[in-house]
């Protein structure tokens, strides 16, 4: 029961921070579940949550959705995420662990970074890099918010158009990652009761809802910081679970 609370605790608050900033959702949860339950089976629950998280999020933005940006950013993504799921099941799981942490941290860092820097893109091959990137983390450590955040940190992209356009582009990206996990390694998704299910997804509900009410009250700034805050620290923690397991 207390490994349960864990899960849905931080899925509840990755729910939280995915509606209010339309990213933070595997950002908190990843380097979470990759502890409790191990890089494999963690990365898997991330991305089935995700699916759920999204496709609840989708129908409630969708006239803020860039349509044109979403194609531009999907097709490339299926490639990576392809690539990143046969990768996945290949790579030992202190490695994997290790990876999570260290993706997460480096792709936070360059965003944080190009934030703050005078820089602009602009053209078809930015959005393509940026979706084939996200594809890749995702599937390989069930984390592809840092590439498009550069991206759109660089675009100087709104972040309610943003935020929309994300949740459709994830509710793909996880199911795509998703199907070809379940092809190559069926044994990845986690072993857990129909009623565990059943909490975990009252806790994505409640997190979603949760997420409108704060985010009425709070400025986008203000949550992404919180969400990259609480993310480095996450990370460092599944970052250092991996080297120990890779010295030991």
């Amino acid at each position: 029961m207390g490994l349960l609370a864990l899960i849905t605790g931080a899925i509840f608050f990755g729910s939280v921070a995915q509606r209010i900033a339309g990213i933070g959702f595997a950002l908190l949860v990843a380097p979470i579940l990759a502890i409790l339950l191990g890089p494999h089976e963690g990365i898997m629950m991330i991305n089935i949550c995700a699916v759920v998280s999204c496709g609840l999020i989708v129908p409630r933005v969708w006239r803020e959705i860039d349509w044109t940006l979403l194609l531009w950013l999907s097709a490339p993504a299926v490639v990576g995420t392809v690539v990143g799921s046969w990768l996945a099941v290949q790579v030992p799981p202190a490695v994997l662990s290790t990876v999570v942490g260290a993706v997460v941290m480096a792709g936070l860092a360059v965003a944080v970074v190009l934030g703050r820097a005078q820089v602009t893109v602009s053209g078809q091959l930015p959005k393509a890099l940026a979706g084939l990137g996200s594809g890749l983390t995702n599937a390989l450590a069930g984390v592809g918010g840092p590439t498009v955040s550069a991206y759109a940190i660089l675009s100087r992209w709104p972040p309610r158009p943003f935020a929309a356009t994300l949740q459709p582009f994830f509710l793909q990206l996880c199911l795509i990652t998703v199907g070809v996990k379940l092809a190559v390694d069926p044994g990845s998704v986690p072993h857990l009761k129909w009623w565990m299910w059943a909490v975990i997804a009252l806790a994505i509900i409640g997190g979603i809802f949760a997420g409108e009410r704060l985010g009425r009250r709070l400025r986008d700034e203000h949550a992404r910081a919180a969400v990259v805050v609480l993310a480095f620290l996450g990370a460092a923690g599944a970052l250092a679970k991996g080297l120990v397991d890779l010295l030991a």
